[in-house]
């Protein structure tokens, strides 16, 4: 019996912890290969960032023991050739990518007075810019590949990692909230733009998620996972976050032909956060 993802290509940035490593499994567990870019080495800003090459050739091994391809390459996503290398890489191994996941997301706390520039540009160039140069070399392949198009097919498919703060605002977090409604609003953008090649564009929002991320956070406010999570309490659901797995399956799903009417949305995964 055939997998949902046979003979799929999934290109995903930050894919080698957290989230992204969720989303690169679940995909190969149904049978898609891997195009997998993260940054692999260390970064100024946030402190937390631990990123090492060996983090992408474990997430490689891990695939290729599920029987399916991985395509590595440790970049920048605010590099336009890094970003551009990157893609053709993977197209000239792979020969094709149907579905985007623009994952690659830093966070760190500031008020906006006491912010340096330079930490406002680093959440903004990776967290927005960073999923535009990806999707801006993503997309004339995605473009490529529709032959014979019919009306109601989905022919690829772009997801747009956001947060519950591309939906409001956040306190001590108005660099990372801007970067995360910058990618609601690419989303609605570029669903207009893709909607004739049969292109699918969403956004997901989650709440707080159990990552690398996560715990980083909570050590550079000298505090714990869970007394951030505190500190953010909101979840109608009652737990502290939810986990990367979590938005993988719901990855899954608004990639799938189950969801091929949803385009230009978007998908909240927040535990009831923004109910109230």
């Amino acid at each position: 019996m055939a997998k949902e993802f046979e003979g799929k290509v999934v290109y995903i940035t930050g894919a080698a912890k957290g989230q992204g490593k969720a989303i690169a499994l679940a995909f190969a567990k149904e049978g898609a290969d891997i195009i997998a870019f993260d940054l692999g080495e260390k970064i100024e800003y946030p402190a937390y960032n631990d990123g090492s090459s060996k983090d992408l050739e474990a997430l490689q091994a891990e695939i290729e023991a599920l029987g399916r391809k991985c395509v590595i390459y440790a970049g920048d996503v605010r590099n336009e050739a890094d970003c551009k290398a990157a893609v053709e890489k993977g197209v000239k191994e792979l020969g094709r990518i149907d579905i985007l996941i623009n994952n690659a997301g830093i966070c760190a706390y500031a008020f906006a007075d006491e912010m340096k520039e330079s930490e406002w540009d680093a959440v903004m160039d990776i967290n927005a810019k960073g999923a535009w140069l990806t999707a801006k070399h993503v997309i004339p392949v995605m473009k490529s590949q529709v032959k014979n198009y019919v009306k109601g097919e989905s022919y690829g498919v772009i997801i747009n990692n956001s947060s519950i703060g591309g939906l409001r605002g956040m306190r001590r977090l108005s660099h990372y909230a801007a970067s995360k409604w910058a990618l609601t609003g690419m989303t609605k953008s570029w669903a207009l733009e893709l909607a004739p090649w049969g292109i699918r564009v969403i956004s997901i929002h989650p709440t707080g998620v159990n990552t690398p991320l996560n715990d980083g956070i909570a050590a550079m406010e000298g505090k714990t996972p869970e007394e951030i999570a505190e500190a953010s309490a909101g979840n109608l659901i009652p737990v502290p976050w939810i986990e990367s797995e979590d938005v993988a399956n719901s990855v899954l799903f608004l990639c799938s032909d189950k969801a091929k009417y949803v385009t230009g949305s978007q998908y909240v995964l927040d535990a009831g956060l923004l109910t109230v």
